[in-house]
């Protein structure tokens, strides 16, 4: 599925303006070290190919800068670098996925740069397990659930504690 598809679909999902289709829950996935991720799709704005962001001094090293789209400038965050994997080259298919939250009663508008976008699943409550203990692992505060979709298991985000 490329960009343009997932797009159309986030638009879709948007205009039908309900995140549940009967008990459904729809997520985006993305891949990140060969590794299938899951975001809510209501949080997603849009999804762009990877462009150079304006560097911000001073900002933490997994914040690669600023986009400007269409004159709102939104925060771009390097997900490998903010979960301590190992970095990639960034190619043809690695995208930013751009998000809408809110936080503390504000919207904030975030852009999350993946190794490649992959696709749209419906997944009941019931296929979702709870993450295990990691113990000090700092990563598991950034995972809601384990959802089961066939054989993968998709790893879902808790967007509000990664863009902290």
């Amino acid at each position: 599925m490329n960009i343009e598809e997932l797009n159309a679909r986030l638009v879709e999902s948007s205009e039908e303006g309900d995140e549940h289709i009967g008990d459904l829950l729809q997520y985006l996935t993305f891949i990140m070290n060969g590794e299938e991720y899951g975001v809510d799709i209501l949080s997603v704005q849009e999804i762009r190919g990877w462009e150079k962001c304006t560097s911000i001094p001073n900002s933490p090293d997994y914040v690669r800068g600023v986009l400007n789209l269409r004159g709102t400038i939104v925060p771009v965050i390097d997900l490998r670098v903010r979960f301590g994997l190992a970095n990639a080259e960034y190619s043809a298919v690695t995208v930013v996925i751009v998000l809408k939250l809110k936080q503390d009663d504000k919207d904030k508008i975030m852009g999350l740069v993946v190794d490649a976008v992959s696709d749209v699943h419906a997944i009941s409550e019931s296929q979702i397990n709870v993450s295990p203990d990691l113990g000090d692992n700092q990563n598991s505060e950034f995972i809601t659930g384990l959802g089961q979709v066939g054989d993968k298991m998709l790893i879902l985000l808790d967007l509000n504690n990664i863009l902290d």
